[in-house]
């Protein structure tokens, strides 16, 4: 157990900003009271669900929502909490222009704003000292014929590799994909193969970022993570879960054997410790549920996972692949699975000096009362913000 404790101490899990704001549906957004209204206050959330949980020392920013006068002063204020800034978010999404694409636009003029954007986004993370660029396009078409699909490929391409060009030598890119939404024909990178193929091309600081909630029903993600883990180009998780589609719920919720056969295959190549550079973040949308409990919870949720991958016999589980007795290598599995880890982990958190239960703490903390009390006033942050 002192190898597992140790290998959990070195766990990180990255906070997203807007996950403290308010969200909602495509109907509507849900306010709630105490919701940060500036990146200062998302930031200060944020470090306090690292102060009880002990494994969620970063924060992700995206712009525009976290747009800020003085990054390197934002950044030295989440030094001052506790936590640090992390990847950087692009948004190229939100603006009229997109409506037929951003990067992948057929007007020369939109693919230039777009990437100038992006150019952008690595200009904050030089001040923020910031590692990763994240990239996600809702970039596709509604309709056969709308726009070319290889023409569309090439001008994906030729953005990347200007983006790609402009960072320095210890940042990277996180190419994420998406099945679809809001493109309902095509998605101009849709799944990991595409992102794959591009960051392939661009060279070894281009990595593919899976989320979760980002495929097709019954899809083996832990096959991607696997394959990837593979050929080294794994280079971020977005974390939520799913019942249909990119629902954006809190990790672990919807399948949490599938979040443990993630995990599993993550600790079987070794890519747990944040040195392999492999960043797990949260990428949820907690539009009923309280939001500070609920991110406590789910970083919960993914220690737990984590802890039972770390159980696995896997003297045992190659023993049993090699003989090939498909029952007991399964079994092995479903042992470590099937293991109560809350223990380990309560005991886990006492050894560093935390409350074995994050979220019982955080109640009695009374933090949630005062920011309801001081952020009575003002605009609130949410998709906008």
């Amino acid at each position: 157990m002192t190898s597992v404790q140790d290998a959990l101490k070195r766990q990180e899990i990255e906070l997203p900003s807007w996950a403290f704001g308010n969200s909602g549906t495509r109907f509507k957004v849900f306010a709630q009271p105490g919701v940060p209204r500036s990146p200062e206050e998302k930031i200060a959330d944020a470090a306090v669900v690292h102060r009880f949980t002990g494994v969620a020392p970063s924060v992700a920013l995206h712009i525009p929502w976290d747009k800020v006068d003085d990054y390197a002063e934002l950044s030295a204020y989440a030094k001052e909490q506790g936590v640090r800034l992390g990847a950087i978010n692009s948004n190229v999404f939100q603006d009229d222009d997109y409506k037929l694409g951003s990067v992948t636009n057929p007007d020369p003029r939109v693919r230039r704003k777009a990437t100038d954007h992006l150019l952008e986004c690595v200009d904050i993370m030089d001040a923020t000292g910031s590692r990763d660029l994240k990239l996600w396009f809702s970039d596709g078409t509604n309709y056969p014929g709308q726009d070319d699909i290889q023409d569309r490929q090439d001008r994906l391409a030729t953005a990347l590799r200007e983006v790609y060009d402009r960072l320095g030598d210890d940042q990277r890119m996180l190419l994420e994909y998406k099945l679809f939404e809001p493109a309902f024909y095509t998605t101009d990178v849709p799944d990991w193969g595409t992102s794959y193929a591009h960051c392939l091309e661009l060279g070894p600081k281009a990595t593919v970022c899976i989320d979760t909630g980002h495929h097709a029903p019954g899809t083996n993600i832990e096959f991607i993570v696997a394959f990837l883990l593979r050929v080294k180009k794994l280079g971020a998780f977005d974390f939520n879960s799913r019942f249909y589609a990119d629902d954006d719920l809190m990790v672990g919720s919807a399948d949490p054997f599938q979040l443990f056969r993630i995990m599993s295959e993550i600790v079987r190549g070794d890519a747990l410790d944040p040195d392999r550079g492999i960043a797990f973040m949260l990428d949820q949308c907690h539009n009923i549920e309280v939001k500070i409990p609920a991110i406590i919870r789910s970083v919960m949720n993914v220690q737990e996972a984590t802890a039972k991958a770390l159980l696995v016999d896997r003297s045992a589980l190659k023993a049993a692949q090699l003989e090939g007795d498909v029952l007991e290598a399964n079994a092995v599995l479903m042992d470590a699975y099937n293991t109560d880890v809350r223990p380990l982990l309560a005991e886990l958190r006492e050894s560093q000096g935390l409350d074995a239960d994050p979220i019982a703490a955080y109640k009695r903390s009374g933090y949630f009362e005062q920011i309801v009390k001081d952020r009575a006033d003002g605009q609130q942050a949410g998709w906008g913000a």
